[in-house]
């Protein structure tokens, strides 16, 4: 899994902790906090390159602080997190990586990670790093470099003919996200066979 992005949005979960999303976060060449995200941000001495939201999380002091860079969306039918991949999208940049996109709030999780799908039909290479590992929206075939026992997921939106090679357990069309689940890698590389969208989640070993 690459680590260098073209630009890191850091979301308004909670912050993250482990090495992975922190490096990314920290080595990114641009940087757009959601809203009250750039809070802990800047406490932590960085400085955002933009401010994407309707301004209802972010402190008056930065509010008023970082005015100059704060891009106000008021439109309540998108989140922010999708407020900011527009923001990027227009700006021509289409390889991003999110952070802090999940924590305090399950729903707003669950949302955007389902919100991945969306961004790759947009035209946008997209991963989201957690603490614990990463999501990737695919659609069609897609091989990956992994470890011997490494944890995989397979959570299907749309796609039909699932199967796989570099995996422990066989894979089929799931219809509930549940199902797969709690798979293994046996080698340095698995490869998903499919026709269709769907979203792999890659545990950090």
């Amino acid at each position: 899994m690459r680590d260098s992005f073209d630009a890191v949005i850091l979301a308004n979960g909670e912050y993250p902790s482990a090495s992975t999303p922190l490096h990314i976060l920290h080595s990114a060449p641009y940087v757009v906090c959601c809203d009250g995200g750039a809070d802990r941000y800047i406490e932590l001495g960085y400085t955002p390159d933009a401010i994407i939201g309707d301004g209802d999380s972010l402190s008056d002091q930065n509010r008023i602080r970082f005015a100059d860079i704060i891009h106000y969306n008021p439109d309540q039918d998108t989140n922010d997190q999708t407020k900011a991949v527009e923001f990027l999208q227009e700006k021509g940049v289409k390889n991003i990586a999110i952070v802090g996109a999940t924590g305090k709030c399950e729903d707003h999780t669950i949302g955007n990670i389902a919100l991945l799908v969306e961004y790759m039909r947009m035209g946008i290479d997209v991963c989201s790093f957690t603490d614990y590992g990463v999501f990737v929206p695919c659609r069609n075939d897609s091989s990956f470099e992994c470890q011997a026992g490494q944890k995989v997921s397979i959570f299907n939106i749309s796609a039909k003919n699932l199967s796989c090679k570099g995996l422990k357990y066989p894979i089929y069309d799931f219809t509930a996200w549940w199902q797969g689940t709690l798979n293994r890698c046996t080698g340095s590389e698995f490869t998903i066979h499919a026709e269709g969208e769907y979203i792999v989640f890659i545990n950090y070993l």
